[in-house]
């Protein structure tokens, strides 16, 4: 018998890595995550889903004559809550690609 890859382990791994994948995915979609500017002059909740829920501007943030400014800080602590939500969906998905790559070589010979 010819030494092939073992394609029941191999599917047996993959469907494996598939329900992590989803797993890793609603846990991710859960976590709320707050993005800030101006040092906390602004700050946004956004979930792991991209599900905004709240934005808080300190008053001392609002200055009627400058609303530039925080129309400013708003787009950065959106862009900083994204970020952070970015990020903690690579560090949840991080560890789940590493038994692929890992596992493949054994199985493929």
């Amino acid at each position: 018998m010819a030494d092939g890859p073992d394609l029941s382990a191999l599917l047996q791994q993959a469907q494996q890595m598939q329900q992590q994948l989803l797993a890793a995915q609603a846990e991710a979609a859960e976590q709320v995550h707050e993005g800030s500017a101006g040092g906390g002059a602004v700050r946004i909740e956004v979930t792991g889903g991209m599900e905004f829920r709240s934005v808080v501007i300190r008053a001392d943030a609002v200055d009627p004559d400058d609303v530039d400014m925080l129309q400013d800080l708003v787009l950065a602590a959106i862009n900083d809550a994204v970020a952070k939500v970015s990020a903690a969906q690579q560090d949840a998905l991080g560890g789940i690609g590493g038994g692929l790559g890992g596992g493949l070589g054994g199985l493929l010979g």
